[in-house]
């Protein structure tokens, strides 16, 4: 796969995923049910999970960034995370993905790729 194909690069880059990772947690954090997974989380920790994410974003998606983190069923064993949340979380991964004006393909890509790891994540 050239370059040029990847995920990665027809996002925009390192830029563009940080982009979608600083509009996407602000999102999650303020939702009303989704907050309490971040509501005992300091701003050092927040600020290294949002490195993370973008990290495993850029690494899956084709790009050079090497994701140091835990497996995600690892990382979400225990958090209680049910078809609700997901769902909501899905929603604002739309929004997200709406106010970046993601293309089509790309957008089918990202979510497809976000639903590969639902039973990772949703108990």
């Amino acid at each position: 796969m050239s370059e040029q194909s990847t995920l990665y690069t027809r996002l925009g880059g390192y830029d563009a995923i940080a982009a979608v990772a600083n509009d996407l947690l602000p999102r999650l954090i303020a939702d009303a049910q989704l907050g309490r997974f971040w509501a005992h989380r300091g701003t050092d920790g927040v600020l290294r999970e949002k490195q993370l994410l973008i990290d495993f974003l850029c690494s899956c998606a084709g790009g050079p960034m090497y994701y140091r983190g835990r497996d995600m069923a690892t990382a979400h064993r225990g958090m209680k995370i049910d078809t609700s949340d997901w769902t909501r979380f899905l929603g604002h991964l739309n929004a997200t993905l709406d106010a970046f004006q993601v293309p089509a393909t790309e957008r089918g890509e990202v979510l497809g790729f976000i639903d590969s790891l639902r039973a990772d994540i949703v108990e």
